[in-house]
C-alpha cells in the first residue's frame, strides 16, 4: 500500500513541478486588434518567454493604464472576460530602449540618427512628429506595425512604457497553424 502511494504521488510531484516551471518562465496571448498587422492578425496565438531582457525590435505584451470597455469584451469567451482584468494590455514592437536617442519626422523612424528600415510595417510611413533626446532608464518606446491604426508610446495614453510594465516577449506563433513559426 505505501509502495503504491509513493508510485502515485512521485508523477503528481514532476507534474506540480513542471507546471509550475512552465508557468513562471513560458505563457501564452491571443491577439486582439490590428494594430500589430501585417505581423500578428486577429486571434493569432502566442507563446511568450517572461522575460525583461528586451531589445530593439521584439514583440513584447505589456500592462497600461487604460481601462478596459465593455466594447473591448466584444468576441471574447466568458473565461477570458472573466481572466481579463480591469486595464488594457497590448502588443507592440520594441522601437527603442534606454539611452536611445529617436525621432519621427516626415513619415520616417531614426533611431540615434539612423533611418530604420523597416519591412515589417503596414505601409511606408509613421506619422506623428516625435523628438526624444533619450529614452530614460527603465523605459521603452513601442510601436505597432500597422502604423495608422495603432495606440502606442506616441500617444500620451501609453507613452514610454515602463520596463515592470513587460509581461513577456512574443517569440512564437503557434495558431493558425499555417502560420506556425518564430516571430521576427
Amino acid at each position: 500500500m505505501k509502495k503504491e502511494i509513493i508510485e502515485w504521488i512521485k508523477p503528481i510531484g514532476i507534474a506540480l513541478l513542471l507546471g509550475f516551471i512552465i508557468n513562471s518562465f513560458i505563457g501564452g496571448t491571443k491577439v486582439h486588434g490590428s494594430s500589430m498587422n501585417p505581423t500578428l492578425v486577429q486571434d493569432d496565438f502566442l507563446i511568450t518567454l517572461n522575460n525583461k531582457n528586451i531589445s530593439h525590435g521584439d514583440i513584447i505584451i505589456a500592462k497600461t493604464e487604460l481601462e478596459i470597455t465593455p466594447e473591448d469584451l466584444i468576441g471574447l469567451n466568458p473565461i477570458s472576460k472573466w481572466k481579463i482584468g480591469k486595464t488594457k494590455m497590448v502588443i507592440k514592437r520594441v522601437i527603442a530602449v534606454e539611452g536611445d536617442s529617436l525621432v519621427i519626422e516626415n513619415g520616417k523612424v531614426f533611431l540615434n540618427g539612423q533611418e530604420l528600415k523597416e519591412s515589417y510595417i503596414k505601409g511606408n510611413e509613421t506619422f506623428g512628429d516625435i523628438i526624444i533626446k533619450e529614452i530614460p532608464k527603465g523605459k521603452i518606446f513601442v510601436m505597432g506595425d500597422n502604423r495608422g491604426n495603432s495606440l502606442d508610446s506616441r500617444d500620451g495614453r501609453i507613452g514610454l512604457v515602463d520596463v515592470d510594465d513587460v509581461y513577456g516577449k512574443a517569440v512564437l506563433r503557434i495558431y493558425p497553424f499555417s502560420k506556425f513559426g518564430a516571430l521576427k
